[in-house]
């Protein structure tokens, strides 16, 4: 019996140097994980890069997932910055970021950046960071508890003082109305919560092809000072919403939206301070979508347009784009081109810088819009 008791002493005592050790090495890979460079810089390389890496340059994480990871389990304050080389990285789950305990500001931002810009001497297209999502979307019911669709999210922002910059941002290859009565949504980049404020979107091509890699909407923003510029939107459905939180001091200028089939921009949220200039459209279904009422006014400066079905209209949403609006609640200045048909001339040549730009000497192309700053 004596034997018995020391056997299982021994095994507990077994157990137990087992247990502590699983939990010291669960730990240590939690102190990993939260561990950010000391110049707060990660580094992602989806061919190279290991999610048991540092992130620093000479050691990427191969993820976005694992840099949002350890960026929301970080305590501090300061600027951090995410440099993604070129190639494919593929989002099989949402990158959340969402860092409590990170305290940032207008100067010191959370900066999402390909690690070459247009622009650069060494920079080319084929330069972009590409972001394809291949998640699983949710199950969306109606009261009659038939399903109507579904939904998921790419990059999904939870906090203030953000910048996305230089990305290739493309949608999900699935059919996007599988069956009469059903739609399913990949939001590539979404900006959601409470309290939000400042949002910087530049310099980033939204490409999607509505048969085979739908692009739903590229930017679905829920906050104020949201500015979009330097963007091409190319074969999307909507550029970009503002939805529920109150969008005050909000931009969208210099950028090129070509053939999307949904509408250019949604100001459902925006004030009447949202300033739309020096855009160039081409060939677009919608132009613009006011909130349901109708009500408010807003304002188009030194843009292109040319080629759209409806002008503007109010209310809509992810199945539909509403009815048809008063087209006075849209003004527009002296310096905006405006043609109901015909269309742009893009470079569609993928080796020339100015791969989907607007062919030079051509209608829009002095307007400074496309991926370059200057």
């Amino acid at each position: 019996m004596q034997k018995i008791k020391k056997r299982v002493t021994i095994i507990s005592f077994l157990i137990v140097i087992l247990v502590s050790n699983s939990f010291l090495s669960m730990a240590q890979q939690a102190k990993e994980v939260i561990a950010l460079p000391q110049n707060n810089k990660l580094y992602i390389d989806a061919t190279t890069g290991r999610n048991s890496n540092s992130g620093e340059q000479d050691s990427p994480l191969q993820t976005l997932n694992e840099a949002a990871n350890r960026i929301n389990a970080a305590k501090g304050t300061g600027a951090i910055t995410i440099y993604l080389s070129k190639g494919l990285y593929i989002l099989s789950e949402t990158a959340a970021f969402n860092p409590l305990n990170w305290e940032f500001t207008k100067e010191n931002r959370l900066t999402i950046r390909a690690e070459v810009l247009p622009g650069e001497s060494n920079w080319s297209p084929a330069d972009m960071p590409i972001l394809l999502s291949s998640m699983p979307f949710s199950v969306e019911k109606n009261d009659k508890g038939e399903p109507t669709g579904g939904q998921n999210f790419g990059i999904m922002i939870q906090n203030s003082h953000v910048s996305i910059l230089g990305l290739r941002v493309m949608g999900e290859p699935v059919h996007e109305n599988p069956s009469k009565g059903i739609l399913i949504r990949n939001y590539p980049i979404i900006w959601e919560g409470k309290g939000l404020e400042d949002l910087h979107v530049s310099q980033c091509l939204f490409i999607g092809n509505k048969y085979a890699i739908p692009n739903h909407l590229a930017i679905l923003s829920n906050g104020k000072n949201l500015e979009v510029d330097h963007c091409l939107f190319y074969g999307i459905k909507d550029a970009v919403v503002m939805w529920n939180s109150p969008a005050t001091n909000s931009s969208f200028h210099h950028n090129i939206i070509a053939d999307t089939y949904g509408a250019v921009v949604w100001t459902w949220s925006a004030a009447e301070d949202f300033k739309f200039y020096n855009n160039v459209v081409s060939n677009a279904n919608v132009l613009w979508v006011l909130n349901k009422d109708g009500k408010l006014s807003y304002s188009i400066n030194n843009s292109v347009i040319v080629g759209y079905n409806d002008f503007v209209n109010k209310g809509g949403g992810p199945q539909g784009f509403g009815e048809k609006a008063n087209p006075a609640k849209l003004k527009l200045g002296k310096d905006v081109v405006l043609k109901s048909k015909g269309k742009l001339e893009i470079i569609e040549d993928q080796t020339n810088k100015l791969f989907l730009h607007i062919k030079p000497g051509t209608l829009g192309a002095n307007l400074g819009a496309g991926l370059f700053l200057k």
